[in-house]
């Protein structure tokens, strides 16, 4: 494993630790509020395990907050109004069919993120806080949210849709 991913481990299992002390959680607890071991999430906070982004949204529900929101922290260089990250920086979170990245650094309104690669069948629905917005740079994936229906995304196409909250999944 190359240092710059290590790093970016650590700081990911040091995010999820602070959130679960500032919530005053043990691992035990998050483990039973996850339904994830506690050997792993043990890994995870000391930066050994990567979690999936299935993982990590089971984590983030635990903790009250959203994946996006802990990978984002990840970048976090102190309070700063502008957020610069470069290409390639984040930690890449195994995502079915490939990978996720955030986009912005520190705890913003909205939170980007690059998900290079989408799984070929619908996996598990994903509902969380905020909104969505989804833009593709190649190719196409199918969006269904419950009680709006299906949608294709092409290639430059974008959609938004507020408060995630319900149902949605997606597929390449």
């Amino acid at each position: 494993m190359a240092d710059g991913e290590r790093e970016l481990r650590r700081r990911l299992g040091a995010v999820i630790r602070a959130r679960r002390k500032e919530l005053g959680m043990t691992l035990v607890q998050l483990a039973g509020a996850s339904d994830l071991s506690h050997p792993f999430l043990s890994q995870l906070e000391r930066g050994i395990a990567r979690p999936s982004m299935a993982s990590l949204h089971r984590i983030a529900q635990a903790l009250g907050t959203t994946q996006p929101a802990l990978m984002s922290l990840t970048l976090d260089h102190g309070d700063r109004r502008v957020s610069f990250v470069p290409a390639g920086e984040g930690i890449p979170v195994e995502n079915p069919g490939g990978l996720a990245r955030s986009l912005v650094a520190g705890t913003r309104a909205i939170y980007p993120m690059l998900f290079e690669g989408a799984p070929e069948e619908f996996g598990p629905e994903y509902v969380h806080e905020g909104d969505e917005f989804i833009f593709v740079l190649a190719g196409a994936i199918e969006v269904e949210i419950a009680g709006e229906g299906r949608r294709v995304v092409r290639t430059g196409d974008s959609l938004y849709y507020p408060r995630a909250r319900s149902p949605h999944l997606a597929r390449g």
